[in-house]
């Protein structure tokens, strides 16, 4: 991921075994994109910063007072959109909603901006994510000696 843009430099796709089935590289020094799939290698220009997955993800993180936005991935335009704020557990949270695919992300309203849940739905059913709020400090106990 590049560090400023919190766009995608490279993602992969793996098989489970430790091998890349699909993957994807964004070389801006050279202008191209290229796409890997098995044996199969095809390149075009990069004309505009792509989202991977996971970088999408970070990059929501930040946007704060955007009602609408396209982003581009390997595989076409994603339009996020911004719903109303609402809380998860009793923390406020920002609410975007992906198109296509009906992916709802909710993020922390105050820094530092975590993901506190992701619902995306699939063929099978809704799958959803939810990330436990940090535990806070438990004061040390200590044991008295009988004696």
């Amino acid at each position: 991921m590049h560090p400023r843009l919190l766009t995608s430099l490279h993602y992969a796709e793996g098989d489970g075994r430790n091998r890349a089935s699909f993957e994807t590289t964004f070389d801006r020094r050279s202008g191209l994109v290229t796409l890997r799939q098995g044996r199969d290698e095809a390149t075009a220009p990069l004309t505009t910063e792509h989202h991977d997955p996971v970088s999408l993800l970070v990059w929501l993180r930040g946007l704060e007072e955007v009602e609408r936005a396209t982003v581009q991935m390997a595989g076409g335009h994603v339009l996020v959109q911004r719903l109303p704020d609402t809380a998860v557990g009793d923390i406020p949270a920002r609410v975007y909603l992906l198109r296509p695919g009906g992916a709802y992300v909710f993020v922390e309203a105050a820094p530092p901006h975590r993901l506190l849940r992701l619902i995306q739905p699939t063929d099978f059913g809704s799958l959803e994510a939810v990330t436990e709020p940090p535990r806070k400090p438990q004061p040390e106990r200590r044991r008295r000696r009988a004696g």
